[in-house]
């Protein structure tokens, strides 16, 4: 009788805990925080719930002054590892868009670091075979198998066109007449890269080389231009 009261009192005892840590007010693990604590629509910001009055705090938000707005986790992979940003903005008519596809038009160089033109050629052909081919041709002809199919026209060749590497990024990015934009499909560094392929394969190599390497140590004999040894200098 007693081992039976013993047994009844111990299942019990076990089965008041578990419903007592499981609570909606004290989960004792959280594997889905928006269930159990509200997100503040403002990241910057600790959300405050109306409804309840629970003391769990989230570590990582706990740490962040309640914020829910996070740095990247450690091994995150970048989505803009070159770390260009475009900075002419979304343009919100067409006036706004005329008159920074004409201003993209006088700039000749990219960004990217010339010391990487190769590398930088080499994977924007492959990006312009697997992203532009499609209608423009692998020769920049416009004459790509879609075009070809009579499924569409009126792609220009490229050697037809007065562009510039800054004209035909923003064109990647913005779109232009009857081709959309490709920011979706292309991070800004990879446009620049495939603008850079299209100046360099179908514009006469429109693209200046990279920067020769600097290594070598200044000779002794080679001083910057002063009033002494500068025999042009008007005393």
């Amino acid at each position: 009788m007693n081992k039976n009261i013993i047994k009844i009192t111990a299942v019990l005892g076990f089965a008041s805990v578990l419903l007592t840590s499981c609570s909606k007010e004290n989960p004792p693990l959280v594997y889905f925080p928006d269930m159990y604590f509200p997100v503040a629509y403002d990241p910057l910001m600790k959300a405050e719930d109306a409804y309840s009055k629970h003391e769990n705090e989230i570590p990582l938000f706990a740490a962040n002054a309640g914020a829910t707005g996070l740095s990247p986790v450690d091994g995150t992979v970048s989505q803009n590892k070159d770390g260009v940003i475009d900075e002419e903005g979304n343009p919100k008519n067409v006036d706004e868009y005329n008159a920074a596809y004409d201003k993209s038009k006088t700039l000749t160089a990219s960004p990217l670091n010339p010391k990487n033109l190769e590398k930088d050629l080499e994977r924007g052909k492959i990006l312009f075979d697997h992203t532009c081919a499609a209608c423009h041709g692998t020769g920049g002809d416009g004459q790509g198998p879609i075009v070809q199919s009579g499924a569409y026209s009126g792609v220009p060749n490229y050697k037809d066109r007065e562009i510039t590497v800054g004209s035909v990024h923003y064109v990647l990015s913005h779109g232009r007449n009857a081709m959309g934009s490709y920011a979706g499909q292309l991070n800004p560094g990879d446009r620049w890269r495939v603008a850079m392929y299209v100046m360099n394969a179908f514009k006469a190599g429109a693209v200046p080389a990279a920067a020769p390497a600097t290594d070598a140590a200044p000779k002794a004999d080679d001083k910057p231009a002063t009033e002494e040894n500068n025999t042009n200098t008007k005393k």
